[in-house]
């Protein structure tokens, strides 16, 4: 079962929705953010990445970096700018992007859930970056920023979201990228019932993006209920904050690979090492895999299509991907990236650049080789988690990404 409940949020007003709402923390670097907030004194990216406020030099990770996101936070609602509901709600949350719409509900899971692993991950998470995030929720006493979850799609869920969205909208705005974003309250007290009753036998729900944020929310639940002597499992900080999108209307981009060398080997070699696990064709043009064991890669300044020989026979979906694949073939035996966690020699770009952004990276002379991947499905997302695997790293990549600020949850 999933508990999953409603509960009171602090909402900017639908005149700033637009203004507040803001990307989230992790697809901006502190340039980018100071760059697209500045001129914008209420985007919440001044709440989530607080170091834009402060000098450039300021550590992300410093003390006073904490104490300015709860310093806009507050000051956020003392403007009224964000005013808190009086009673519990869900809410529905749509997201349109070239035509496609994925509409997912808001609401509180309960954390100890990550640790029973009804809650199921498909990325590890890496330790500095999760005690960043825990500092926030405990800095703000508040999840600013919703994770991204899935469930197996259910028609009596479809139902109670269908009831919602054909009545007026709160939300509706379209971002700078073109996005479109809608948001409903579910003040109906029979929906909300009908709302937790339902997901309470969904047997799973799965981490689709925030990883970090959920592990975060969780260890803040330990901890005050490690402290809190009178612990009785309601207490607001055992629920964090989620956006629950049923499977079958998520999309899953492609997350490519760039190589900064080709570990001492001339391009001439490395085609030819390539060769023993690979059908290798030019191509005219730059384009995508069109299927699963296809490889599209930049190299010198041409276009290559790689189709893979082997075909491994293996009951673990994660073997099955194309990213081990690739790992396994040509990263590590090839080019000697053994971690790609942290060797600084590969870095990672999201499907939704293009094929444009590898070729960038590798004309500019910072990268030497660039692999494009078909992107990995929801179904295999789905028996990953389910099989409790964890996938490479820099796997999946979903867009569109939900936009922070239009819903904050308050540990108290």
């Amino acid at each position: 079962m999933s508990k999953f409940r409603p509960f009171r949020a602090f909402r900017p007003v639908p005149s700033n929705a637009k203004q507040v709402a803001s990307r989230p923390y992790d697809v901006l670097d502190s340039n980018e953010a100071r760059e697209e907030a500045k001129d914008n004194p209420i985007s919440f990216l001044r709440v989530i990445k607080p170091e834009i406020d402060l000098l450039p030099t300021v550590d992300p990770y410093g003390e006073e970096v904490y104490w300015q996101g709860l310093a806009k936070l507050n000051e956020l609602k003392e403007q009224g700018i964000l005013v808190q509901d009086k009673d519990a709600y869900f809410y529905i949350y749509r997201l349109t992007m070239d035509g496609r719409s994925q509409t997912g509900i808001v609401g509180c899971c309960d954390y100890q859930e990550y640790y029973d692993e009804s809650i199921k991950k498909h990325e590890l998470t890496r330790t500095a970056k999760e005690n960043d995030r825990v500092r926030h929720v405990e800095t703000q006493n508040a999840n600013a920023e919703p994770v991204f979850f899935s469930y197996r799609g259910d028609v009596r869920i479809d139902d109670l979201v269908s009831q919602v969205t054909n009545s007026a909208v709160e939300y509706d705005f379209i971002a700078d990228d073109g996005i479109r974003h809608e948001l409903w309250v579910v003040r109906d007290p029979s929906l909300i019932q009908g709302i937790e009753k339902s997901f309470s036998t969904i047997s799973a729900l799965y981490v689709a993006d925030g990883h970090h944020r959920t592990a975060a929310a969780a260890r803040v639940g330990q901890m005050r209920k490690e402290n809190n002597p009178e612990h009785n499992g309601e207490e607001e900080y055992n629920f964090f904050m989620a956006v629950l999108f049923p499977d079958d209307q998520l999309k899953i981009f492609d997350y490519n690979r760039v190589v900064r060398d080709l570990n001492g080997r001339s391009q001439d070699d490395f085609l030819s090492d390539l060769r023993e696990s690979f059908e290798i064709s030019s191509l005219d043009q730059p384009q995508s895999p069109r299927e699963r064991g296809m490889f599209s890669m930049y190299l010198g300044g041409d276009w290559y299509l790689l189709k893979a020989k082997k075909k491994k026979v293996t009951s673990s979906p994660k073997e099955e991907l194309d990213v081990t694949y690739l790992s396994d073939e040509v990263l590590e035996p090839i080019l000697g990236i053994t971690d790609l966690r942290k060797d600084l020699r590969i870095d990672f770009v999201g499907g939704i650049r293009g094929l444009s952004e590898l070729e960038k990276r590798v004309d500019s002379g910072e990268m030497a080789v660039a692999f494009a991947l078909f992107p990995v499905s929801m179904d295999e997302l789905l028996a990953i988690a389910d099989a409790g695997e964890i996938m490479p790293p820099k796997t999946t990549w979903f867009e569109p990404k939900l936009r922070s600020g239009l819903f904050i949850h308050d540990l108290e």
